[in-house]
């Protein structure tokens, strides 16, 4: 194996003698790039946001902006990353650097006070600023207080926190960039190919990291290293490493894996690869399921979609993920790879208890096939104490056929209430055969409220969850009465 490096600005720099636990970010620190600043250490303020050039989804490579707290350095082996030290050019000899476009207008437009959060905004920013299909397309959305009239989309910089600045000249100073210049040195490698995963194996300190190349080699890791635990974005495992102090004796990487990262539209399935961002799930099915393209917005924040994978979402078995209810609607599978080869396994069947499934030692998530025909009435409500970047009280997702104003199929997912994301099968029932009318919805809305098994904890009472559950109906009745009937 080649000695793990990381191409840093421009620079190639040896990954040793960090550990296999070493973040991103403070493999970066270490080596005098302070910019990159932590605050949280759980994906939740973007201080540490940094560009990664990954395979892009209109051109060959994207800029992309993640939290380099949650990263294990040994996950960007053999890739490009750039930090707010490096949008800047020049500097040689003692001139004053020029600063990038993004930089100026933060600065002009008074974006930053005491300047701590400002290079992990000003990373976001320029991602999106690299965005192709913003300056393509405009303003996409007129009228819309997220979008600027430079096609800047606000949701870039959801996942970043200002605590003494103020929003409003930093947003200023997003509608404000415009578009590359010639010669831009990132804009011009965006037209090349990104750098092919490394093939990785290291150990130090007692632990090892593995980054297989193929499905194969990652399943056999598996087999010989039992003990190992599996990391695709790492936006889950970074907060167990960052904030409960837990180490792994082995950690196999799963997430630029090829046989995880196909998406392919067929004519009765649509099949997802385990290993893909949710940004690149977003951008390549752009809007083709209507349920899901309502869960990326509210899943998170940017910063995190450009990490987080369906697979990884499945694999940890949270009942608060956003992801299970929206798959459990959609009637969604699970592809299961081992060394026997694979299975498909209903949603549904998958969860077996809290954090615990149906998936056998040395088995891997590969890909999600959601069936079609799609149901063609779908909501989900995120219930959160934020609007972005938060984690679930409750979450509901709705998928319903109305024909002649009569429910002929209804497939509602819930997340937060039981131990497990579960099928709301009593409240399917109260719908299926029904005229779809308020006498109808006010019935089934008092069914669904008896679902799950919520508790009590620090988000929300049970009583209210349960609450949420019945007014998350109504709603959909009151949003979709019209379309319907239409």
């Amino acid at each position: 194996m080649v000695t793990p490096r990381i191409t840093v600005n421009g620079k190639e720099t040896p990954i040793e003698p960090a550990s296999p636990h070493t973040t991103v970010l403070d493999f970066l620190r270490e080596r005098g790039l302070t910019g990159t600043k932590e605050g949280c250490a759980e994906g939740e303020c973007g201080a540490c946001s940094v560009l990664v050039a990954r395979p892009g989804v209109s051109r060959p490579t994207d800029w992309v902006a993640v939290n380099a707290c949650l990263v294990p350095a040994l996950a960007l082996d053999g890739q490009e990353v750039v930090t707010s030290e490096g949008l800047a050019t020049g500097g040689e000899g003692g001139a004053p650097p020029v600063l990038h476009p993004v930089q100026e207008e933060m600065a002009v437009r008074g974006g930053s006070q005491c300047g701590y959060c400002t290079p992990g905004f000003v990373c976001s920013m320029a991602a999106e600023y690299y965005r192709p299909e913003r300056c393509a397309t405009g303003h996409p959305s007129a009228g819309d207080p997220e979008h600027g009239p430079n096609g800047f989309d606000l949701h870039a910089l959801s996942g970043n926190l200002c605590r003494c600045t103020g929003y409003r000249p930093i947003r200023d100073a997003a509608f404000a960039v415009g578009a590359p210049e010639e010669g831009d040195r990132l804009a011009q490698r965006r037209e090349q190919a990104p750098p092919a995963p490394a093939a990785t194996a290291y150990t130090r300190d007692g632990s090892t990291f593995l980054r297989p190349d193929t499905l194969d080699g990652a399943l056999r890791a598996l087999r010989e290293r039992p003990d190992a635990v599996v990391v695709a974005g790492g936006t889950d495992w970074g907060v167990e490493v960052n904030i409960r102090s837990r180490r792994a004796s082995c950690v196999v990487a799963v997430d630029r894996l090829p046989e995880l990262r196909e998406l392919r539209v067929e004519p009765d399935h649509i099949e997802i690869g385990a290993g893909l961002t949710l940004t690149e799930i977003e951008r390549r099915l752009d809007g083709r399921v209507p349920l899901l393209a309502g869960l990326f917005p509210q899943f998170a924040s940017r910063l995190i979609r450009n990490s987080a994978t369906l697979g990884g979402n499945l694999g940890t078995g949270s009942p608060i993920g956003d992801s299970p209810p929206v798959l459990l609607a959609l009637e969604a599978s699970v592809v299961l790879a081992g060394a026997d080869g694979e299975r498909m396994v209903p949603l549904a069947d998958y969860f077996t208890g809290y954090r615990q499934s149906v998936r056998r030692p040395g088995e891997l998530i590969r890909a999600v096939r959601v069936p079609l025909p799609l149901a063609p009435v779908t909501a989900f409500h995120k219930i959160a104490k934020r609007r972005f970047d938060d984690i679930s009280s409750v979450a509901v997702a709705f998928a319903l056929d109305v024909q002649d104003g009569v429910v002929r199929t209804a497939r509602i997912g819930l997340g937060g209430v039981a131990a497990t994301p579960i099928r709301a099968l009593a409240a399917e029932a109260a719908l299926e055969g029904r005229p779809w009318t308020a006498r109808t919805v006010e019935a089934a809305a008092e069914v669904l409220s008896a679902q799950g098994t919520p508790m009590d904890d620090h988000r929300a009472s049970a009583a209210y969850r349960a609450a949420m559950l019945g007014r998350s109906l109504l709603k959909l009745y009151a949003q979709t009465t019209e379309a319907v009937s239409s």
